[in-house]
């Protein structure tokens, strides 16, 4: 953001966007969202707004760029809609006759963040203090500085091998405090869109939770920006990405969106915290836990209970044997199953695990708090990891995914008859925690 804006325009600027988003922003009777938006701000305002939407556009437009086709040529050109531009003024003709919502939905992310940064300076003043990390999130770094350089990358590069068995799909999660979810989900939507990426990105003020898919390249890029980014890099490492085959192909698009929690369990983060969880046990640790409760005569009578914290229909077609599996349809009936089934866990060592260890973070919480189990373990890093480590382990089965791969095998084992396509057909859709 500008630092020539002082920090007594805060309130002016508070108002401006408490005005925009007041606005219903998916209203398709108004024809031109910006003009209709820029007629609710008051004159002290306009200068801000015009500021704001210059630079959504500028930004909508580098997230298009690509390197020119010839290698001779050392131009940029864009590629949107299918289509290729090959100089500013057509590309800027598209984006203002086609994009005008996102771009609309853009400036009110930038207006957000300013005036988080004329607060937080206002606040940093009155303190005499500076914080290196909150000034640069929240203001002195544009989200278009932390997009990756692709400019020494062909298009073919960049997106060939976006199939199925060429590309990758990266699966992962984090949970800490995120000050300005919006701003990151402007990033990670411009991001996404840089690199071709498609999938889901769900992001809140305690974290952010992603499945994309594209080239190995871009996949690649992905991962090494993610690692170096101020926000995350103190708590995720390379182990925490899990990649399986795909690509782009396996998601019809990208959303990116914030939301109250990052895995949908119905219950306020305020309320069940991901700082109080299970404790977590590496894919090895859990081996050698799940061999003991099944080398056990009765496992019933057994003090341990081995917890699938996954939907029915996933856990239908695969599963730890010995595993006590819900009949749930989707993680926010999780928390009913646990009241109802109180007794069940009563000074028992429960063995939680999930897909990728994401849903077990706030199901072990939630189980924690309830006061009832001796000890909550979860698997560091859900089935995934486990089958990297151990494909002819105890689990048994497919690997059902939330996108249009249905299911992953890791062994040859079967344990439903029907296949994972024709069970799950209308279910990616349906019971995605998107």
């Amino acid at each position: 953001m500008p630092s020539s804006t002082s920090p007594d325009q805060g309130d002016d600027l508070e108002a401006c966007v408490l005005r925009f988003l007041d606005l219903d922003l998916k209203d398709t009777s108004l024809i031109n969202p910006n003009s209709s938006l820029k007629v609710e701000l008051d004159v002290n305002t306009k200068k801000k707004y015009s500021s704001a939407k210059k630079k959504a556009f500028a930004l909508f437009v580098k997230t298009k760029e690509v390197p020119a086709l010839s290698y001779k040529c050392k131009e940029i050109w864009w590629k949107c809609c299918q289509q290729l531009f090959t100089d500013q003024t057509s590309i800027h003709r598209h984006v203002a006759t086609q994009h005008a919502d996102e771009i609309c939905h853009q400036t009110a992310s930038i207006l957000k963040q300013l005036a988080v940064t004329l607060s937080t300076s206002k606040s940093l003043n009155s303190a005499d203090k500076r914080d290196p990390l909150k000034e640069y999130l929240t203001g002195n770094h544009e989200v278009s500085t932390l997009l990756p350089d692709i400019s020494c990358f062909s298009p073919d590069e960049l997106i060939s091998g976006q199939g199925s068995d060429e590309g990758d799909v990266l699966l992962y999660y984090c949970y800490c405090d995120l000050e300005d979810p919006h701003w990151i989900c402007a990033w990670q939507s411009a991001l996404c869109q840089h690199l071709h990426l498609t999938g889901k990105v769900r992001i809140a003020t305690e974290g952010i939770n992603g499945t994309v898919g594209g080239s190995k390249l871009a996949t690649r890029l992905y991962v090494e920006v993610m690692l170096s980014c101020p926000l995350f890099k103190d708590y995720l490492c390379k182990d925490d990405f899990k990649t399986s085959k795909g690509g782009a192909c396996c998601f019809p698009e990208l959303r990116v969106g914030v939301f109250e929690e990052i895995v949908p369990m119905g219950i306020s983060p305020s309320k069940i915290s991901y700082k109080k969880p299970g404790i977590h046990l590496s894919p090895g640790e859990f081996h050698k836990e799940v061999e003991k409760f099944l080398s056990q005569a009765n496992q019933e009578q057994s003090d341990t209970i081995l917890l699938d914290c996954r939907n029915f229909y996933e856990s239908k077609i695969g599963h730890f044997q010995g595993c006590l599996a819900p009949d749930i349809r989707k993680f926010s009936y999780f928390p009913s199953y646990v009241d109802k089934n109180l007794e069940l866990f009563k000074e028992k060592r429960v063995l939680m695990y999930c897909t990728g260890g994401i849903r077990c973070e706030r199901g072990s919480a939630y189980l924690k708090a309830k006061g009832v189990c001796k000890e909550v373990f979860q698997l560091k890093g859900g089935i995934h990891k486990y089958l990297e480590e151990f494909p002819d382990g105890f689990y048994k089965g497919k690997l059902f995914v939330f996108d249009e791969r249905y299911a992953l095998s890791y062994n040859s084992d079967i344990v439903s008859g029907r296949s994972a396509h024709a069970q799950n057909l209308n279910l990616w859709s349906a019971h995605s925690p998107y």
